[in-house]
């Protein structure tokens, strides 16, 4: 589903020369039949599983990639950044988060489904995560924005504001996974964690403050930095109990 929906705002994304289908890479119909098929997958293997959930999960993302990327009346949400925002939140923070953590107490362990520590952390942390997604990810991408109508907010508040903006909702978030961590009471889990997060923050601080904003390549190269952040994040949350 995640390749679907990437594929998908690729086929109309188009002022980004560099992916496959705007520079020639793959063809047209390649990548419309690369989507067609991974969404057929996709639900195939969510209707085999049986799991409400696990369908909730695939056809809300289905849904709301769709509605972010297709050219066509009423959508295209990724040309109103609080939808787009919105759009990215749901899927990366709640949506991946919670449906799978039911999907994999209910329907593979078979225990009863009772909300954790871990899996509310790691709900709240992604909303963070997801948001900073959602406004970095035009920033090295004004110039083509700007030429197709998209008003993002990089477009609206300049890229020198968003950019920081981001970098305080990052650290915000791992302050707050820090104090959390503080609160195990396992010692192990507690150094893991605060320690982990606090070398996290630092090597984001450190690194933020060598980008230059009004390049394109050095803000694309971070931007993928998060990326790195954000699954890093997955290796941390076990031991948030």
């Amino acid at each position: 589903m995640n390749i679907y929906v990437v594929g998908l705002n690729q086929l109309f994304d188009i002022n980004k020369p560099t992916l496959p289908l705007a520079s020639g890479e793959f063809s047209r119909e390649i990548g419309t039949t690369i989507v067609v098929v991974v969404c057929l997958m996709s639900f195939f293997i969510g209707l085999k599983a049986q799991s409400l959930p696990l369908l909730c999960a695939l056809s809300g993302s289905c849904f709301l990639g769709t509605a972010y990327s297709i050219n066509v009346p009423f959508l295209r949400w990724k040309q109103h950044p609080v939808l787009a925002a919105t759009c990215i939140l749901c899927v990366r923070a709640i949506l991946v988060q919670l449906a799978f953590f039911i999907h994999i107490q209910g329907y593979v362990l078979r225990k009863p489904v009772a909300l954790t520590k871990s899996v509310v952390f790691a709900t709240t942390f992604m909303c963070f995560f997801s948001a900073v997604i959602a406004l970095f990810k035009d920033i090295p991408d004004v110039d083509g924005d700007r030429n197709f109508s998209i008003h993002s907010f990089s477009v609206r508040l300049g890229q020198e504001r968003v950019f920081w903006l981001c970098i305080k909702l990052l650290l915000i978030a791992y302050t707050i996974a820090i104090i959390v961590g503080a609160s195990s009471g396992n010692i192990y889990q507690r150094l893991v964690t605060v320690l982990g997060h606090a070398c996290i923050a630092s090597i984001l601080w450190l690194q933020a403050q060598s980008v230059d904003v009004q390049d394109k390549s050095s803000t694309t190269s971070f931007y993928m930095f998060i990326w790195k952040l954000f699954y890093i994040e997955y290796l941390l949350i076990p031991f948030l109990r």
